[in-house]
């Protein structure tokens, strides 16, 4: 099919987020992949330009990460403006962006999720028990696990509990599950090959293991079983869908030393930068980054997410 049908297409990237600069590497990958397919794409950067600008163009593909890119405020105003996009629509951005009604809701539909509670003030803190410990504190509504703490000691824990206030008013204090740590990439809304994330030198799968680090290891194949992966990919997609997510996004997960898993979150705007899962799991398909790029966009042609 032509290039053309997709008209001129806005690359929203950048933005105001924490995750500014992984969205500019993300955003500038795309534009480079779509341009490659011969597609008129162009940079948009929200923070530098109104977005009554975007009705020059025919659709967009988001590559907005965390707040105001992945929380459905830039698919609201998208919507506003009678333009398509990449991705889910404004309920699964929200939803999904939000960990803890994310977790409330997999509660309410029997998804296994770590048990957590939330902590709104310090003196919410008194309701954590040290004997819990390890425990994972995060702040609600970021990505790229910026803010998150492994907490081992109940002396640690007012800390790390600040330090992810300061990013939200809403932390979330978790379970830690020991064991194997999984992604599952969602194109078309179906599941990519799973891969397995090996964080040798770090404590787990952080912002600089997942941007920086040169020793984390990917494997994919994942390692585990076809029946076993074939049983956990369709549990992520189900997770997905619970939440009104589309399009396309990607599911992280842990498989607890029993064998059980344990669902953490859905990235609907997830990297697509040379560290980032996605392109990784397409990859192991076939698929290369280009035409990765223009599958996603494709999505926007029946007129923007759900």
């Amino acid at each position: 099919m032509s290039a053309a049908r997709f008209g001129r297409v806005a690359v929203l990237l950048g933005g105001r987020s924490a995750e500014r600069a992984i969205s500019l590497l993300s955003g500038e990958q795309v534009l480079a992949g779509l341009r490659q397919r011969g597609i008129d794409a162009v940079a948009f950067d929200p923070a530098e330009q109104p977005l009554e600008a975007l009705r020059a163009y025919d659709r967009a593909f988001v590559a907005l990460h965390g707040r105001g890119g992945e929380d459905g405020t830039i698919q609201g105003a998208l919507e506003w403006l009678g333009i398509p996009y990449t991705g889910s629509g404004v309920l699964g951005s929200a939803l999904a962006m939000d960990k803890l009604r994310t977790k409330q809701l997999w509660q309410a539909v029997g998804i296994p999720t770590p048990e957590w509670i939330e902590v709104a003030d310090a003196k919410d803190l008194a309701g954590v028990r040290a004997v819990d410990a390890p425990l994972a504190v995060k702040p609600s509504r970021e990505g790229s696990s910026i803010g998150i703490t492994k907490v081992v000691k109940a002396a640690e824990l007012e800390a790390a509990w600040r330090a992810a206030a300061e990013l939200d008013p809403s932390v979330i204090v978790e379970r830690w599950i020991e064991g194997d740590e999984y992604t599952v990439a969602i194109v078309d809304d179906q599941a990519l090959p799973m891969i397995k994330l090996e964080t040798p030198n770090v404590e787990f799968y952080d912002y600089q293991a997942k941007y920086v680090r040169e020793d984390t290891v990917y494997r994919c194949p994942c390692g585990l079983p076809e029946a076993t992966e074939r049983q956990l990919s369709q549990l992520c997609l189900r997770s997905f869908r619970a939440l009104g997510a589309s399009g396309w996004g990607r599911v992280d997960l842990m498989v607890d030393r029993n064998g059980e898993p344990w669902l953490l979150e859905v990235n609907t705007v997830p990297g697509m930068t040379t560290h980032s899962l996605v392109p990784m799991a397409a990859r192991a398909l076939g698929i290369g980054f280009d035409e990765l790029c223009e599958r996603i966009l494709a999505s926007s042609l029946a007129g923007g997410a759900a």
